[in-house]
């Protein structure tokens, strides 16, 4: 068995795979392939004097189990920390200030009423406005729609300018009137088809469970988790459980011929020499694996190119606390592109978890580029800096030098999730059950998170061993 890619979904599906291998009629070699020098992709945890910086997503969430199921597998539950409670909140940039998103006010849906009022977000109308979707019917319709058709339709246009599309576009860069609701967050509608008013479905849930809905604001952050020395502990542990597998770093797979009818797959190596298996979980971008197979199957390459993907770049630097005029006291500001800035979202790192940086310190993630404003990403990293440190003066009031900075840039990282994106998934999954050695995994499909992403792995894995006992 063959794992192309050694990412996180790629670990996830060879660690699956070394699980469940007893099951196998007879033992089975498993060798994972990866282009570059190391395992892991772009996630890991640096050592920068003295702070703790992630190369990747800084947490996962916890509603989704996957994640937390792999850790505790892992033997690493007692690693497990979660977001300090004391700056559980979110900020929007209102004006040119840094303003609280109302408490209660999870994405799309507001759980309590008075601190939407006492805001300074919307105008008296947009409260209005907002409040007339208590009293509106339910829509009937069956067709995906965009999140800012859904939130003008349900909230109104302020709601989506000022809180909902800076919140979500800190998720997926994306531009809201292409991105699907459906596919990204499907609770909403169901929020609507059982309750009828988003208002009515989030107070519900507020009085029956007290849960995170009703206490803190924003993407949800009492969802969040890490590990104590970061994420690379998670690697870490993958790296040294698939070493019972064959690895194959700085080895680039150029194509997969597989036929429909055959029982094996070959893999050509770009440098040189081909090799055959009897599965091959493509754990890549999908438009990697479009290339990969598309002498074996055009419809499916041309299914997996069609979806579009999205660049950025994370700028993380260092401060003294006496150098910022802002009290950080949150985890992290998201702006609105109605206020014509150069940024996506800042992450106050080290007010979410602890150790993240030296005491009297804070550590920035700052997010430039995504699917609205693309043409940052064409900056060098002496302008990029520059552009960043203009920003968070000017927005958070951050003066004097950074102690350190790090710039990573993500090209084509993030796939976007356009209206019709679960459709298009399924036609792509139909024809990749065409071609029974071939699974396709990853973030391009059911989700865009750490959990969404072992989750995918994981039952790519789960697939090629059902398919071998039945062989």
């Amino acid at each position: 068995m063959a794992v192309i890619g050694g990412g996180i979904t790629g670990l996830s599906a060879a660690h699956r795979l070394l699980e469940l291998q007893d099951q196998l009629p007879r033992p089975v070699e498993i060798t994972l392939f990866e282009s570059g020098e190391r395992l892991g992709g772009v996630m890991g945890t640096l050592e920068i004097d003295g702070y703790r910086v992630e190369t990747g997503a800084d947490s996962f969430i916890t509603d989704k189990p996957w994640a937390v199921d792999l850790v505790e597998r892992l033997g690493l539950a007692d690693r497990l920390i979660s977001t300090d409670a004391r700056f559980r909140r979110s900020l929007v940039l209102f004006r040119g200030q840094p303003t609280p998103v109302p408490e209660g006010f999870m994405l799309l849906a507001p759980a309590k009423i008075g601190p939407v009022l006492k805001s300074p977000l919307l105008s008296v109308w947009g409260k209005l406005r907002l409040g007339c979707e208590y009293f509106l019917p339910r829509r009937n319709a069956d067709e995906d729609e965009s999140l800012s058709h859904f939130v003008r339709r349900r909230l109104g246009r302020e709601v989506l300018e000022r809180i909902v599309q800076p919140l979500v576009g800190g998720i997926y860069t994306s531009d809201p009137e292409k991105l699907s609701l459906r596919a990204t967050m499907p609770r909403f509608l169901e929020m609507e088809a059982n309750h009828r008013s988003l208002i009515r479905a989030s107070r519900a849930a507020a009085a029956e469970k007290r849960s995170d809905a009703a206490s803190g604001s924003g993407a949800r952050y009492g969802l969040f988790a890490t590990l104590k020395l970061g994420i690379s502990e998670l690697i870490d542990a993958l790296t040294a459980s698939v070493a019972r597998c064959r690895i194959r770093t700085q080895t680039r797979v150029a194509r997969i011929v597989a036929a429909q009818a055959s029982q094996t797959a070959k893999l050509e190596m770009e440098a040189a020499g081909t090799e055959t298996f009897d599965a091959v979980i493509a754990a890549l971008p999908a438009f990697r694996v479009a290339d990969l197979v598309s002498s074996t199957s055009p419809q499916l390459a041309a299914e997996l190119n069609s979806i579009e993907y999205a660049s950025s770049a994370v700028v993380v630097t260092g401060h003294q606390l006496a150098d910022i005029s802002h009290p950080l006291d949150a985890f992290g500001l998201v702006i609105p592109a109605v206020e014509n800035r150069k940024i996506l979202a800042v992450s106050f790192t080290s007010r979410k978890f602890p150790d993240r940086a030296p005491e009297g310190c804070a550590q920035l993630r700052t997010f430039v580029g995504g699917a609205m404003q693309p043409e940052l990403l064409e900056l060098d990293d002496q302008d990029l800096l520059a552009l960043v440190r203009r920003e968070l003066s000017e927005v958070l009031g951050v003066g004097g030098a950074p102690q350190f900075s790090r710039i990573t840039r993500y090209e084509r990282a993030m796939p976007q999730y356009h209206v019709g994106h679960l459709q298009r998934v399924a036609r792509i999954e139909a024809a990749a059950a065409e071609i029974p050695t071939l699974e396709v995994a990853g973030n391009a499909y059911h989700g865009v998170g750490i959990p969404d992403c072992v989750h995918s792995g994981e039952q790519a894995a789960e697939r090629v061993i059902a398919r071998l006992c039945e062989a």
